[in-house]
């Protein structure tokens, strides 16, 4: 049988084809092989790995599911593709968990390996690539809200995103929000988020002030995510009753 060095791995993966011999050399030092069986997850949503993964062999999916155990799959994997790089770039945990599919093997880099192959912290790049890390972050949620959550869920969630803490614990939306734009982002019709709009309001969720700024009380509002459609006055159609 015969034997593949970690530096030949290397060259044969896509993200690392653009590194200098020296580099190569550094990285294939620093990198590992580890298998993973099928249904094993190899990094999990919410919480934080000091490495990145590159699937050598096999597959493997990330998804994200809810409370209730729906499921959606954001992306499937094969050979050559990284999985953990957003949370190395700017330490948060990661958003979704990437399951093993099949029996897969992986090329395990650790952070302080990655990092030393990324744009210095302060530089121009480095800001580039956490601003894309927190768009592409940003993308996920939305993806989540429009295929796991209900009107209510998704209007909560974008209030949620779009309040600045105050001091009182309380959220701060200083812009008169637009029931059009609020529409097209979660999916909904303008009349329906009207509706929604102001039954949150009725019961409490947020205050309108009198500049048309919005105090956002999101203890309440994270109450409304985790609450059950049926018990939110929304029927199966998606309408209030």
């Amino acid at each position: 049988m015969v034997m593949v060095s970690e530096l030949d791995l290397l060259r044969r993966v896509p993200l690392f084809s653009l590194l200098t011999p020296e580099q190569a050399r550094f990285i294939s030092n620093s990198v590992s092989k580890r298998s993973f069986r099928r249904g094993e997850a190899l990094v999990t949503r919410g919480q934080r790995s000091e490495a990145l993964f590159v699937l050598v062999s096999g597959r493997a999916r990330v998804v994200i599911a809810d409370a209730r155990g729906r499921e959606v799959i954001f992306a499937s994997l094969r050979a050559g593709d990284p999985v953990g790089e957003m949370s190395l770039i700017d330490g948060e945990p990661h958003s979704a968990t990437v399951r093993a599919e099949t029996a897969t093997d992986t090329l395990m880099l650790d952070r302080d390996a990655f990092l030393h192959c990324l744009p210095p912290e302060g530089s121009v790049g480095h800001a580039v690539l956490l601003g894309l890390t927190r768009r592409l972050r940003n993308a996920d949620r939305t993806i989540e809200s429009l295929a796991l959550m209900d009107v209510y869920g998704r209007v909560a969630r974008v209030l949620i995103d779009g309040a600045a803490p105050a001091a009182d614990g309380d959220g701060m939306v200083a812009e008169k929000v637009s029931r059009q734009d609020m529409a097209k982002m979660v999916g909904a019709s303008r009349e329906m988020v009207s509706r929604v709009m102001k039954d949150l309001e009725e019961r409490g969720f947020f205050t309108v002030l009198e500049d048309g700024s919005m105090r956002i009380h999101e203890g309440r509002l994270d109450d409304v995510q985790a609450q059950p459609e049926g018990e939110r006055g929304i029927d199966s159609s998606g309408s209030l009753r």
